[in-house]
């Protein structure tokens, strides 16, 4: 049944403007948290919070509709996703903010070539031409040959891909379950994959340390909310462009805040990719299909 609710353009900006600042904040905080505590225990330790701060929708949940299959499937989907956010908390402590923003927009890129190969979405020539574009903003803001691609970047990359595996499984899962039972299994499959490596590695994070990993939960958590009121209040060809307003943020965070010097090729190779980003969701809006390509923050956090 086609969305009756009539579009608010201007309302889904400001929501989407929300969630950018609020996505910012997320990685801001990390960046501050650095690495003393591992990657994993930072990620399984915001998860947990997460879970806490889900508690009261937990006993509203269709917990009867989960058949076998589905277990299986919200399962696949959380310990890929928990791969996904090792990674992203570990590059997140190692590279400048406006590179890991920049690198960000490549998972609704992966989604999209993802869908075609796996979902049978059609793949013409201009969404091609798109994916290309995008992998050439990579290239722009890694530039191989002429620096050193180190950890940080590589865990990057596979973020993208690790996400965007798990945001396609979340459209499978969409159509058949609740989407309150789809995000709080994520979170409880999340804990439950981080869990065993970050136990392994354990170190007693401080008050302080605790601190900022309870806001990043509930600025994350924050982000999502706002994030669904502005795809509610409008579509996301309307809302995507915004999220270039992250990059301009989080660049300026890197340099009065982490004293990050400002990198013009990340500047320009996150532009050609959300340019490609934006493009493949207009075209999705204008063929009226049923949308594929995410929001560019919807596939994390």
């Amino acid at each position: 049944m086609p969305n009756s609710r009539p579009s608010r353009p201007l309302v889904g900006i400001l929501w989407m403007l929300l969630t950018g600042l609020c996505f910012v904040a997320v990685t801001a905080l990390v960046k501050t948290l650095g690495d003393r505590i591992p990657a994993v225990e930072s990620a399984f330790l915001r998860y947990v919070i997460g879970l806490f701060l889900l508690v009261p929708m937990l006993r509203h949940l269709k917990w009867r509709e989960i058949t076998p299959q589905l277990q299986m499937l919200f399962a696949a989907r959380g310990l890929m996703h928990s791969v996904g956010v090792g990674f992203w908390f570990f590059a997140m402590a190692r590279i400048p903010l406006a590179e890991v923003t920049a690198m960000n927009y490549l998972s609704p890129v992966y989604v999209t070539l993802g869908a075609a190969l796996f979902l049978g979405e059609p793949l013409a020539l201009r969404r091609i031409m798109a994916i290309g574009a995008a992998l050439l903003g990579t290239v722009i803001i890694l530039r191989p040959g002429f620096r050193e691609v180190g950890p940080g970047q590589l865990a990057m990359l596979i973020t993208g891909l690790v996400f965007g595996a798990s945001y396609l499984i979340a459209k499978v899962l969409a159509d058949r379950a609740d989407a309150a039972l789809v995000v709080a299994m994520l979170s409880v499959w999340v804990t439950v994959g981080l869990a065993p490596v970050a136990l392994m590695n354990w170190v007693w994070p401080t008050w302080s340390e605790m601190g900022i990993l309870l806001g990043v939960a509930i600025f994350a958590t924050a982000g999502h909310y706002t994030m669904t009121l502005a795809l509610a209040a409008a579509p996301v060809a309307v809302t995507q462009p915004v999220t270039f307003l992250q990059l301009i943020w989080a660049t300026s965070l890197g340099v009065f805040v982490f004293h990050e010097p400002i990198d013009a090729w990340v500047v320009v190779g996150g532009s050609v990719i959300l340019a490609s980003v934006s493009y493949i969701t207009w075209r999705e809006a204008r063929l009226k299909r049923r949308e594929v390509t995410p929001a560019v923050p919807a596939t994390k956090y």
